[in-house]
């Protein structure tokens, strides 16, 4: 009796079936390409202890995914008989053509399963021409990729029912990058993931979570009924700290064209200032330029040099006397979301002097244990952390690259989301374990994207031009083998800043129309 269950039998080519791959004859039309299969369980007969003793079915199953799929029919394989028939008739018309179609698949093998172990193996002994194949069993699959029951929720594997759940502490420790083409959804799936991380249980173990916010894309948090008590939102133009929690290093870092003489004279001031100004809690930007100015250490010419480079970081706004905004101790928190809109802000040197202060100050307070383990997430992260930068424009890259090294270490993850990640540092990008990568055409992108991960081979390389919006492959420490999911729809408030492109022009010429019509009143 035939087994409902089967997807087709194994057949012999010249090249398999092997301990690498596989092909059979399939009989479903169920059977696509990216699906995962294995060898149904070998039934054993009866055996020398009697012919009444009852069958038992193997523990080990063989298990792959169709990489291509094949059509063929022996009636076409001679392109000169094809050529004649059709300048008559026609092949069909002469012979059976139809029924003598047939579809072939090959599985790439990837493990065998041994159920009385619970664990895959290698394949040493390649599957026999015959076996039926079988639709992955949901449970071994699961185990197969990695995923946790108590994982992150972010969608569901093609061409299955099995729930894409990854481990949070395999996707944030060793950091991850999402990558993708403008429109290709990455603000949908950080989306996504932070809905998943905001909503964990406290035993199941919660982080803070920190978003650099270029656009004003994630403002919606704050405006949702469920995720809105949880979120933080903080203007970057109100992000403020006070001067003297600032180190001579530090600032020598946001302005690094510096001379030896200036560092010198900029050290001996802050130096002074703090020790006179300990017992008042602190001293202005003016008092520093002041105390410059009464330095005695230098030449005036090396002053004046100091000051004029040092008017830049006064236009910013952000260094004061007292006021801390935010307050990283008290507003980081567990299962708390913190968004750092920078959609006010016009310069990117400034953001990127914001950026390396608020992730050297979270770096610092993590290994002091301060704060709880956290997750910073920076948008447009090739702006931050740039391959090819002067040192003056890549005030941010050096603290990003340790925290890629180092965190791990002390529970500071990073998430690098970038549209050009031929852009972004080499360093940064090798130290994500983990890339989630959605839609990319750029060719220049996908090289370097492939010379960057090493769980992306040429195969899943060309299958990045194809994807389409919303479906993703995940590759590296996340996931014991590289998947395609399709993400799963958002929970929270969709709200960001700046309406339609349509809409926009609608209400452009509506104001345009409205003040015209002012004037002609008036006159």
């Amino acid at each position: 009796m035939p087994d409902p269950n089967s997807l087709g039998v194994i057949i012999t080519t010249e090249e398999s079936p092997s301990t690498a791959e596989f092909s059979f004859v399939i009989k479903s039309s169920d059977v696509k390409k990216g699906q995962y299969v294995q060898t149904a369980p070998v039934i054993r007969g009866s055996d020398a202890k009697g012919a009444n003793a009852p069958n038992s079915r193997s523990d080990s199953r063989i298990f792959g995914f169709v990489s291509e799929i094949f059509k063929a029919n022996r009636y076409f394989e001679r392109a000169e008989s094809v050529a004649e028939f059709e300048k008559g008739s026609g092949v069909g018309s002469s012979f059976p053509a139809g029924s003598w179609e047939y579809t072939i698949a090959l599985v790439k093998v990837l493990g065998s399963w041994k159920g009385d172990r619970g664990r895959f193996e290698r394949v040493f002994v390649p599957p026999s021409p015959g076996t039926s194949i079988e639709n992955a069993d949901n449970d071994i699959l699961r185990r197969f990729l990695g995923f946790e029951d108590n994982g992150l929720f972010i969608g569901s594997i093609q061409h299955h029912d099995v729930p894409a759940k990854i481990s949070m502490t395999r996707l944030l420790q060793k950091h991850f990058a999402i990558l993708a083409m403008s429109g290709a959804g990455k603000s949908h799936l950080s989306s996504v993931l932070l809905e998943e991380l905001l909503e964990r249980k406290k035993e199941d173990g919660r982080i803070a979570v920190v978003v650099i916010d270029i656009h004003g894309e994630y403002i919606g948090f704050a405006h949702d009924p469920v995720f809105g008590s949880r979120t933080t939102i903080v203007d970057g133009s109100e992000i403020a700290i006070p001067i003297r929690k600032i180190s001579p290093e530090t600032m020598m870092e946001w302005v690094p064209d510096l001379s030896a003489p200036q560092r010198d004279v900029l050290r001996h001031a802050m130096a002074t200032l703090k020790a006179e100004k300990k017992e008042k809690g602190g001293f202005s930007f003016k008092e520093l330029i002041e105390a410059i100015d009464a330095s005695d250490v230098s030449k005036d010419e090396v002053k004046r040099a100091l000051k004029r480079t040092l008017s830049e970081l006064r236009r910013y706004r952000f260094l004061s006397r007292k006021s801390e905004n935010p307050r990283l101790i008290s507003d980081v928190k567990p299962g708390h979301l913190m968004i750092l809109d920078f959609s006010t802000i016009d310069s990117l040197r400034k953001k990127q002097i914001l950026v390396a202060m608020i992730a050297r100050r979270l770096f610092n307070l993590r290994k002091k244990n301060k704060i709880p383990p956290f997750l910073l997430l920076i948008e447009e992260a090739h702006n931050f952390a740039r391959e090819k930068a002067e040192e003056r424009d890549a005030v941010s890259k050096s603290i990003i690259e340790t925290i890629a090294r180092e965190g791990r270490k002390f529970g500071a993850s990073l998430c690098l989301i970038s549209q050009r990640p031929v852009n972004l540092s080499t360093t940064a990008l090798s130290q994500c374990n983990t890339h989630i990568i959605l839609r990319v055409t750029n060719p220049n992108d996908l090289d370097h994207i492939q010379m960057s991960s090493e769980g992306i081979d040429a195969r899943i390389a060309k299958s990045i031009t194809g994807l389409k919006v919303g479906e993703a492959i995940i590759v590296g420490e996340a996931v014991n083998y590289p998947v395609f999911v399709s993400i799963r729809d958002r929970k929270s408030t969709k709200r960001e800043k700046g309406a339609p492109l349509h809409q926009q022009a609608i209400e452009f010429e509506e104001r345009k129309e409205k003040k015209e019509k002012s004037v002609e009143a008036f006159v």
